[in-house]
């Protein structure tokens, strides 16, 4: 079982797109890879296939809302994912408890 939670905010914002999209079975894909300015950097994308080795953090009505890969949730584990709306932009962003440091604009984390 994960730890990862997901915020009103994001959860609304990902139902949007996924009206938007005029595809009710896309989800947002939420990875982490090795790059940034930081050492490893968030990837965000709406997908609609999963892999075998993809854990589901959160569905409604029996489809997947946000999936994670078996090897970026290790970096995740208690991690926190909102939708920010402000003056400096819209943005999906992690609050994760495990980063030691990250870069100003918060898609770049070190452990």
């Amino acid at each position: 079982m994960t730890s990862i939670t997901v915020s009103q905010s994001a959860i609304d914002r990902i139902i949007e797109l996924k009206q938007q999209e005029k595809n009710h079975h896309k989800f947002l894909r939420t990875s982490v890879s090795s790059g940034g300015c930081s050492g490893f950097q968030y990837i965000f994308n709406l997908d609609d296939k999963l892999s075998k080795d993809d854990i589901i953090i959160l569905q409604k009505e029996l489809q997947p809302l946000v999936v994670c890969d078996n090897i970026s949730i290790t970096f995740l584990q208690g991690a926190v994912i909102d939708f920010i709306n402000d003056l400096s932009g819209y943005y999906f962003k992690i609050n994760n408890p495990n980063a030691k440091a990250s870069c100003g604009c918060g898609t770049s984390f070190s452990i």
